[in-house]
């Protein structure tokens, strides 16, 4: 469970718009994102107004409360990442139209600024399903869903976010024996801030959890959510689990690294 103080992000499985996936069967219309089709336990502290989405190639778990996903998810292998390694990156973010328009977040909400400790700071529509993992054109035009996006600070998301925990995760997938999984997701703290008209949460930090069956082996990358974070050594799966309160392995017992 959560302490009262924190709150767990999940993630929303996506369906995009331009991925025309039967929205009332949520995640029934692609369990193989999932270890053992098994989808992860949630706290009951976890945001509420939760819909599952399913896009090409990751799925997510959303919060209409929070307006982010809570986890997001991929199954990836050395194939598909050298496919994606061919894909042009498309930029165009836009609002996730399989969603109720009250849990939406919205362009707009990206735009605004909050005054954080008296500091004027602007966030990055932060991927959870990164960009440079999508193997078609279609699956990079879904991972621009704004489902899939929370707020970043700027200097995490390009750096440490993208350079560090990013590239670690995509170049163990090249040298792995099978397929590996991916759970990627914000946490929050109370009192939460928001970002937006809509009030989009902000996440205190974020989070990459990375499974390979074939090796059973579990771990996770933690980092904070701010201009000065430093990706650290990754920690446990178990240790993972305390934090966000979430089962994402369920009848699994991984070792470490």
């Amino acid at each position: 469970m959560f302490p009262s103080s924190r709150f767990s992000a999940v993630v929303l499985l996506v369906i995009s718009s331009v991925s025309p996936v039967s929205f009332a069967a949520g995640f029934d219309n692609c369990p193989q994102f999932f270890v053992n089709a098994s989808i992860p336990k949630l706290p009951s502290s976890a945001p509420a107004r939760q819909r599952q989405l399913c896009f090409d190639a990751f799925a997510v778990l959303y919060s209409g409360e929070s307006k982010t996903p809570l986890y997001v998810v991929e199954k990836l292998s050395k194939a598909q990442l050298l496919d994606a390694a061919g894909e042009e990156r498309s930029d165009k973010f836009y609002e996730e139209a399989r969603l109720p328009g009250a849990d939406r977040s919205r362009l707009e909400d990206f735009k605004a600024r909050i005054d954080d400790n008296g500091d004027q700071l602007r966030f990055d529509r932060g991927h959870m399903a990164p960009a440079a993992d999508m193997p078609t054109a279609r699956a990079m035009a879904q991972s621009f869903s704004l489902s899939n996006m929370v707020p970043q600070a700027p200097a995490n998301n390009r750096g440490p976010w993208a350079k560090s925990i990013e590239k670690a995760t995509r170049k163990y997938v090249m040298r792995a024996r099978g397929d590996v999984y991916v759970f990627t997701g914000p946490v929050y703290e109370a009192p939460v801030k928001t970002l937006g008209p809509n009030r989009v949460w902000i996440p205190k930090y974020l989070y990459k959890l990375v499974y390979d069956p074939v090796a059973n082996r579990a771990w996770a990358h933690w980092i904070e959510n701010t201009e000065k974070a430093r990706a650290g050594r990754p920690i446990s799966y178990e240790e993972l689990v305390k934090r966000t309160g979430i089962g994402f392995l369920a009848g699994t017992r991984p070792e470490g690294l």
